[in-house]
């Protein structure tokens, strides 16, 4: 994009944001939730349709002059519908996490019980952390994965649903590397009576792209950011069965939020139509392979990875056995220009802001166009530094190397 206004009009502004790009350019992005946007995306972000205020839904607005946003909501409504087969889209809100407490105020009162996954196993904030809104408005009852197997144990979470009798269940997960089997939880529900939500923000384009489990067929509501994998801009979305459209409208306008950001609803309809085309699916393809590989090739390297590989775009590594925490694992990345996050393993003996784990996703790496060969030589950069304490200048010229293939 043309920033040549910011430059003229703001240089301290148009300095930082310079930086960033820059920095966007030489890293290596491998934190699992971000990604690259087209500049079809970029440009309906940044258009005039920010100007537009559009209260209430397509045909029933609060404002006058909503014909022509009328048309592009609809159109990112009847696309997301394609893609995943759903029966109802609310493309309003702001961010996954508002998609989330959008289904939890449709149907679920204050007081009411959740069983979430535990944010420490894998889980989200908003699936009721009680450092989070939905901890405090809701009763919560937490499952996790086994201490075995480090993947999600769903005799445990019958037994603890028919324990606990939440009003809703809640799937889906920020740090979890194995697919989830959406089927089970459906018949968990129904066995005690619940509401069941999947949030599939970080898993959905691998779903859309038919490589994982499409959970719309199986949950009432399914919520989802339309970043991360599916490579659009920053924003959320709910799908539901038609029974609770109504509901589901009214807890995000005027339940939650006011009024919908137009140029971030284009902008979701640029992504959904990226989605439908057939380059989508090869590129969830290779990103799949790429994080198989780049799994397999850490492991090889002989650092532990959580559930002993991904079935997804992401693994977790736990460090004990390298004697370094997450915190420093990141730092030290950082400093070669590879973009990581530290993240707790499950049961994790140090604390959330020093972690025993780190995540690492290959969205990023893999909109770049690197494959199964770099992510080689990324293991092997990652073992140099993490293992052999090699001299990070000469790291950070392997890191600047490959990088410049790509840019």
């Amino acid at each position: 994009m043309d920033f040549d206004l910011i430059k003229k009009h703001d240089s301290e502004l148009y300095g930082y944001m310079m930086e960033e790009k820059e920095r966007q350019r030489i890293n290596i992005e491998l934190i699992a939730s971000e990604n690259f946007v087209s500049e079809t995306v970029l440009q309906a972000m940044g258009s005039h349709l920010t100007n537009k205020y559009a209260e209430g839904y397509p045909g029933k607005r609060y404002y006058g002059g909503c014909e022509f946003v009328d048309k592009i909501e609809n159109l990112a409504i009847d696309r997301a519908k394609k893609i995943f087969g759903a029966e109802h889209v609310n493309v309003q809100p702001h961010s996954g996490s508002n998609a989330n407490f959008g289904v939890y105020f449709s149907v679920l009162k204050p007081g009411d019980k959740i069983l979430g996954m535990d944010l420490s196993h894998g889980g989200h904030l908003t699936h009721g952390s009680p450092v989070n809104m939905s901890g405090s408005y809701f009763k919560v009852a937490f499952y996790g994965v086994s201490k075995e197997t480090e993947t999600i144990d769903y005799d445990q979470v019958r037994e603890i649903a028919k324990k606990e009798n939440p009003k809703m269940i809640v799937a889906g997960a920020s740090a979890y590397a194995r697919i989830i089997d959406f089927k089970v939880f459906r018949e968990i529900a129904d066995e005690i009576g619940a509401y069941f939500m999947v949030d599939m923000a970080h898993i959905a384009g691998i779903i859309a792209a038919g490589l994982h489990p499409n959970p719309v067929e199986y949950a009432d509501f399914v919520t989802s950011t339309t970043h991360k994998t599916l490579r659009g801009p920053r924003g959320g979305m709910i799908m539901c069965r038609q029974e609770f459209a109504q509901k589901i409208d009214k807890a995000i306008f005027p339940g939650t939020q006011g009024g919908p950001l137009m140029h971030v609803i284009a902008a979701k309809a640029a992504c959904f139509k990226e989605v439908l085309e057939d380059d989508f699916v090869l590129y969830q393809k290779q990103v799949l392979k790429n994080a198989k590989k780049l799994s397999d090739e850490l492991m090889k390297r002989g650092f532990r990875i959580v559930s002993a590989g991904t079935d997804n775009h992401l693994m977790l590594v736990d460090l004990r056995n390298k004697n370094l925490t997450g915190k420093e694992a990141e730092k030290m990345l950082d400093d070669i220009h590879i973009t990581t996050n530290k993240n707790t393993i499950p049961y994790d003996p140090q604390n959330p802001f020093i972690t025993s784990g780190l995540r690492i996703g290959t969205p990023s790496v893999t909109t770049k166009g690197m494959k199964e060969a770099e992510m080689v030589e990324l293991a092997d950069i990652i073992d140099s530094l993490l293992t052999n304490k090699q001299d990070s200048r000469l790291i950070k010229e392997r890191v600047f190397k490959l990088t410049s293939k790509f840019n």
